[in-house]
């Protein structure tokens, strides 16, 4: 609490205080490309801007086109080098995360980042176009299908260019307000008991259990591959062996969640009112947006986290999530769950 009240950096070299651009100052990413889901406003568009300043090349997947070709153009007015495309994205419909993902697809550029920015906050009970409770499927279940569909591409990226793919769930300090038990499997939908905080506390807790589990499954890729590799060796089968060394690198990409700070955004539009006053008794907590975006920038560009995975960060440095976040059988039962309610959605 010291620190963030004072801005004071942390083991990292980064505080609070610290700024998306100076986080990433001296970083050369002409050779990434990165998708920002949520980029055309807010944190969101601070951290698309600053990979373009970068030199990334940026992908910005918005439900408002619009709004996001317009980000587009402020960015490249301020930068005209920056590379910025925008692909239309709405995470709560299975639909169209599909087709985002074909047209990202089709665009044939490669994948290294990809930055799970997008939500929505407090709102008032509704289910998705697909059915579920729609804090849930914006927040967590919209991402973990988009991440399952890029990450062949992310693994094909890794393995061709020997650059590590890094993957940013962006979740919340919230994710400790939630739900009895974290995930409320059998309730997902139930009206009666929904309380929009809760709900966004659960969808915040869902973010850090995908990016675990997510890191967990691929360090144990990597794991079995080296193991299978060295048997090979063993058997002195040299081709083979050869290949499978060359696949393991398709699972070089690591997997965190990051807490931004609080930050007045359009994200709070559904309690504004209630944030405006809790923000005039507790102002010095908060944060600009270029403060908010740079969490998420350090995470996804900084060399010195080569490596780490499975992690939660605020602020710029690695901090210890709740209890239930930390849950490994949680959050394997939250991603056999999550699986089974996008394959139905997808089949109809």
């Amino acid at each position: 609490m010291f620190r963030l009240i004072t801005g004071i950096p942390g083991p990292s070299g980064f505080g609070s205080a610290s700024t998306a651009e100076q986080v990433t100052q001296g970083i050369d990413a002409s050779n990434l490309t990165a998708i920002v889901t949520g980029g055309a406003s807010g944190i969101g568009f601070e951290t698309a801007r600053v990979l373009a300043l970068r030199k990334a090349h940026v992908v910005i997947a918005a439900r408002n086109v619009e709004a996001a070709n317009e980000a587009r153009q402020n960015i490249v007015k301020e930068n005209g080098t920056a590379r910025v495309d925008v692909l239309k994205l709405d995470l709560c419909s299975i639909k169209s995360i599909k087709a985002f993902a074909d047209d990202f697809y089709a665009l044939g550029l490669p994948l290294n980042i990809l930055i799970n920015n997008a939500g929505v906050m407090f709102c008032p009970y509704q289910l998705s176009q697909d059915g579920i409770e729609m804090q849930f499927a914006t927040n967590h279940l919209g991402h973990f299908y988009l991440t399952n569909l890029l990450l062949d591409k992310m693994k094909h990226t890794a393995n061709s260019t020997g650059i590590e793919g890094r993957i940013v769930n962006l979740s919340s300090v919230a994710h400790v307000h939630t739900y009895r038990g974290g995930i409320r499997f059998d309730r997902i939908n139930d009206k009666d008991s929904y309380s929009d905080k809760k709900a966004y506390g659960q969808s915040k807790l869902a973010n850090i259990l995908h990016a675990n589990e997510l890191s967990r499954r691929l360090q144990q890729l990597k794991w079995d591959l080296k193991h299978v590799a060295l048997l090979l060796l063993i058997l002195h089968l040299k081709y083979v062996s050869n290949f499978c060394y060359g696949q393991e690198e398709g699972a070089n990409i690591t997997v965190n969640s990051v807490h931004p700070g609080l930050i007045m955004t359009n994200l709070m539009r559904h309690s504004a009112l209630l944030m405006r006053v809790l923000q005039a008794f507790t102002f010095i907590l908060w944060k600009n947006v270029p403060q908010g975006a740079a969490t998420t920038c350090y995470v996804a560009l900084h060399p010195s986290l080569q490596g780490v995975t499975g992690k939660y960060f605020l602020d710029c440095n690695e901090f210890p999530p709740s209890k239930l976040a930390r849950d490994k059988a949680l959050a394997k039962r939250l991603w056999d769950f999550s699986d089974k309610l996008v394959n139905a959605a997808a089949q109809n």
